[in-house]
């Protein structure tokens, strides 16, 4: 049947046929068709028994229908404004993306909070201060719903964000006035959509923070809607008692705690990712009296990416300078180069290399390969758009994830690895009506290979889109096709409900 006999209208726009249906439910695909209508998922039936009628039809023998990929982690906060095509995230399959993570993001940020109107340190990673232009969460949603990205968009309200506006300097703690004009904005952000509270507690901007300040504002937090995203105050040594200090904020408040790109970082800390794995369990236990909703996301390489930080300035391992604002030419060449040309220690040319961005190998294989593949384990790329040398992550997360560890290294089955970027994460941010191919939901696809889908952005030329997808529709719209992004956008703001 292709005529909805009550109306009258076509039953299909788009009839995809003869797929691998992975539905992301983290259960084996099945072949089938999928129909599409008016943005939704109308029909999932047996391969071959949807009518098209003058439905757009796309035979997929040989390939795999997935939900659109959901990218846990991003700061595309101000890229999806900038450059709202979005093909860095579009050509690896992702349909939406949660920015504000790690306690920044692009609002609410009040012109000329800082002396010198400066943003602080690791805000500069989204954009320059001239691009913070959106004093509330609504000015903010608004922009995105005027740039209308490729992608669709859900926002966090970023702790730093939040001190830069309201404290004359952010390297101290909040006084209770401080904290109180702090909490009334986030109540505001909040109310006007967003969806939930970042940290970044390792950064100096935060670092100062004691636990009361990030209590008293994880209890503007609604549990039913709002989550508490924190990227540790420790990655390293004290990782332990760190995530033991974001469970106590979430067990405070009532609100989920999701813990950014897990990692153990350092020479000292490999080999640890069993203890604080069991750490995440136990605090996860989400049926038992003691337990809370947990979980954690996590990028698929074994070195991290974010400004050129002093105090993560060592010998143990290779540090990649990605850019410096005084010294651009020294972009892509190892500190340790640098350091040398300029009869420097590492810490002296990092110094005169600041404000600079780094790539620190600083991870063990074994680590993120136990935390990849862990249940609680979602998948967020933590890629840094604005970066003139991205680490790979920006375009390769996703097909790294189905192709080298999915299919290449079976660290898991191809249908966990795609529950883990979409099922899980919809579920565990309250995205309703996403990540999942069922009758009803918002069509976000993505249509690739499983034999050939792969990353093939790396630490030489990062810049590059992945191998293997196929096509990616937004909101039941075409928005790339292997090759191209599609020049209308349909992606959305996602807020809670």
């Amino acid at each position: 049947m292709d005529v909805d006999a009550s109306n009258g209208v076509p039953a299909f726009d788009l009839v995809v046929r003869d797929v691998l249906v992975l539905d992301g439910s983290d259960t084996p695909g099945m072949r089938g068709d999928v129909g599409v209508r008016d943005g939704r998922i109308v029909a999932v039936a047996s391969a071959g028994t949807l009518a098209a009628g003058n439905a757009q039809v796309v035979e997929g023998e040989g390939l795999a229908l997935a939900p659109g990929f959901i990218d846990a982690h991003t700061h595309d906060d101000l890229e999806v404004i900038r450059n709202p095509a979005m093909p860095a995230k579009l050509s690896q399959g992702v349909t939406t993306v949660i920015v504000g993570n790690c306690g920044i993001s692009a609002s609410p940020v009040l012109p000329g909070g800082t002396p010198g109107g400066r943003v602080p340190d690791p805000m500069n990673l989204l954009g320059d201060d001239g691009e913070f232009a959106y004093p509330r969460f609504a000015d903010y949603r608004a922009a995105v719903d005027a740039a209308r990205p490729a992608v669709n968009v859900a926002a966090l309200v970023g702790h730093t964000a939040l001190r830069q506006n309201h404290m004359d300097r952010v390297g101290r703690a909040a006084s209770d006035a401080e904290v109180a004009a702090m909490r009334a904005q986030l109540r505001e952000s909040l109310d006007a959509g967003a969806l939930g509270l970042s940290t970044g507690l390792a950064y100096a901007s935060a670092f100062q923070a004691p636990d009361s300040e990030v209590l008293a504002l994880a209890e503007e937090l609604d549990h039913r809607r709002h989550a508490y995203a924190s990227h540790l105050r420790d990655e390293f040594e004290q990782i332990v008692p760190a995530l033991e200090e974001a469970v106590a904020v979430g067990r405070h408040s009532g609100a989920p705690v999701r813990v950014s790109h897990l990692k153990c970082a350092g020479v000292d800390n490999w080999g640890r990712s069993g203890e604080v794995l069991a750490a995440l369990e136990q605090a996860s236990l989400e049926h038992g009296a003691r337990g809370h909703d947990v979980a954690c996301d996590c990028y698929p390489y074994a070195a991290s990416s974010s400004t050129l930080d002093l105090k993560q300035v060592t010998a143990d391992y290779d540090i990649l300078v990605t850019w410096s604002q005084p010294h651009p030419d020294q972009g892509g060449r190892l500190l340790a180069e640098i350091a040398s040309d300029w009869h420097t220690t590492l810490l002296g040319a990092a110094m005169r290399l600041q404000p600079a961005g780094a790539v620190y190998y600083c991870m063990d294989e074994a680590d993120v390969r136990r935390i990849l593949a862990h249940p609680l384990t979602m998948i967020g790329s933590d890629g840094l758009p604005r970066d003139p040398r991205p680490h790979p992550r920006l375009w390769g997360t996703f097909p790294r994830v189905l192709g080298h560890y999915a299919r290449d290294e079976k660290l898991f089955p191809l249908h966990t690895g795609v529950h883990k970027m979409t099922g899980l994460p919809a579920a565990r941010f309250g995205l309703h009506d996403r990540g999942a191919i069922r009758e009803g939901a918002c069509a976000d696809l993505v249509l690739f290979d499983p034999a050939t889908v792969r990353d093939v952005a790396d630490f030489h030329d990062p810049v590059r889109p992945a191998a293997g997808i196929h096509a990616v529709w937004v909101n039941g719209r075409l928005a790339y096709d292997g090759r191209e992004v599609a020049g209308e956008r349909h992606g959305r703001f996602l807020a809670p409900r």
